[in-house]
Formats: structure tokens, sequence, C-alpha cells
């Protein structure tokens, strides 16, 4: 496209306007030009709606029929089922040279903190921030703070004990981040280094496993989107003071004879050496 930006159109803009039937290779390539020029994976009811002539079961066999194609002529990407629609995606196997690409580029990337954030909120949600905290054995909040930012977490509620704290889920973005049709696809905790391409250390990975998720009857759920906006930014607001609290006290404790223990994820990185990672 010589460098414009591309042109994004909902799949509706495909129906045809002459009643005709497409051909099996037209509607292939329809459905391709769709998928191509998509941000987010795209539903199958939308897909049918744009080919009501075709029928809803013709162009879902023309799905399965290019995934199976793509899957058979390795290239690279594939077609894949994500977060409910359908999204062409690369290859697994080249996400070493795609992170370094990106890291050339200087893309926005997760640090090891944030996904070992995410991971406890994945397989235990929903939490709390103390409650990922405590896992974890550091101040969370950062790393709180930017995956709500990055929308891969979401404000779910508020937790019925002292303080209602906010209680926090993994979103759809997420989902689409790491290529799942659902949070039930998740691999088993100690496969998710490998979803994320990073190691988990056994201590975090045991943490995990024996946290209780909060049952539905210790929880007020956000019943509307007004309510989760309002929830989200408030949430926010809070992690962003809450982080300011405890930068300042990092600081007034640097003249301490001894030096403090790691408290903060900043604090944890610095002192484990860990990198960014996409």
């Amino acid at each position: 496209m010589n460098g414009a930006d591309p042109v994004i159109l909902h799949p509706s803009s495909f129906i045809l306007s002459t009643g005709s039937i497409m051909e099996p290779s037209e509607l292939r390539s329809a459905l391709e030009a769709i998928l191509f020029i998509s941000t987010e994976p795209v539903k199958l009811d939308d897909l049918a709606d744009a080919f009501a002539d075709e029928g809803r079961e013709a162009v879902a066999a023309q799905l399965d029929e290019m995934k199976k194609n793509f899957d058979e002529h390795v290239g690279g990407f594939v077609l894949e089922q994500t977060a409910g629609g359908w999204r062409f995606a690369t290859r697994a196997e080249h996400d070493p040279v795609l992170k370094k690409y990106f890291a050339k580029k200087g893309e926005n990337r997760l640090t090891i903190a944030a996904l070992e954030t995410l991971a406890i909120i994945a397989y235990r949600q929903p939490m709390t921030a103390p409650e990922i905290s405590d896992i974890r054995g550091v101040n969370s909040t950062s790393s709180i703070r930017t995956l709500l930012e990055r929308r891969m977490i979401r404000v779910a509620g508020r937790k019925n004990v002292v303080g209602s704290p906010f209680l926090y889920r993994t979103t759809k973005e997420f989902l689409v981040h790491f290529g799942l049709n659902d949070i039930r696809d998740l691999p088993r905790l100690e496969e998710f280094g490998d979803l994320i391409g990073e190691s988990m250390s056994e201590d975090l990975v045991a943490a995990i496993s024996s946290a209780e998720p909060t049952p539905p009857s210790e929880m007020q759920e956000i019943t509307n989107t007004d309510e989760a906006e309002r929830a989200d930014a408030e949430a926010l607001a809070e992690l962003s003071a809450t982080e300011s609290t405890t930068n300042e006290s990092t600081t007034e404790s640097t003249n301490d004879a001894a030096p403090a223990a790691s408290t903060s994820d900043e604090e944890a990185e610095a002192a484990n050496g860990e990198s960014e990672v996409k």
C-alpha cells in the first residue's frame, strides 16, 4: 500500500449487491481479503452476514479449508481461531526473529514482572492487587497498572473484604495477544513459560498453584460497560497513587545503613537482571 494506512472495512462491506452466489474460489479470496485487513479476529457470524447468499455453512467450510491449506503449505503465517474469531497470525517458529526485529524497532514490550503478574491473574482470576503481590513476593502495583493500560486485564469488580479492593481478570486482548480462542485454552501452568517465551521459576509456579481464586459469593461483580470503564479509570488512579507512595518510601529508605529487600517490580527486576520481552 506504499506506506499508506491500511483501509479498514467491516465484513458487511463485502456483501454482494447482485444477489449472485460466489464460486468457492471467489468466496475464499474474499474471505482472505477480509481477514488480511482486519485488525482483530473476525467472528463467523459477521462473515456469514457478509456472505448471506452463500450461507453460513459455505463460509465455515471455506474457513476450515483455508486453515487446512495454510497448515499444509508452510509459509510465514497461519489461519487460526482466536478470541472467538478468525485471524491470520505468524507461525510460532518465527517468534525469535520477530522479537529481534521488533526489539530493534523499539516496540513496547511486557517485562518479566508483568508476565508473572499476568500468569497469576490468568490462572487464578479474579485476584486483588494485594493477593498478586503476596504470591510474587514483591509489590506488583506497577505491573498491574501496565497490564491495565495495555488492556491485558480489566477490573471485574470488588472483593467483599475490608477496603473492598478491586478484582482483576484477563481480557479479550489477552486472548488475542497469546493466540488463544478461550481462557480454557490456556496450557498447563507449568507450560505457561512456553507460551510467553520465558521460563517461570518453580517457586512462582508453586505459589500460583496453591493460591485460591475469589469465589463468586465474595465479590461484587461489574454488570455493565459504563460501570466497567469507570472502575478501570478508578483502578488506574488508585494504582498510580500507590505506586507514587511506594516510590517515595523507597527513596526515603536509601539513607538506611543496610539495603532493604526488593519491595517493588522495578527493584525486583533490577536485582534479578530481568529484561523486557514482547
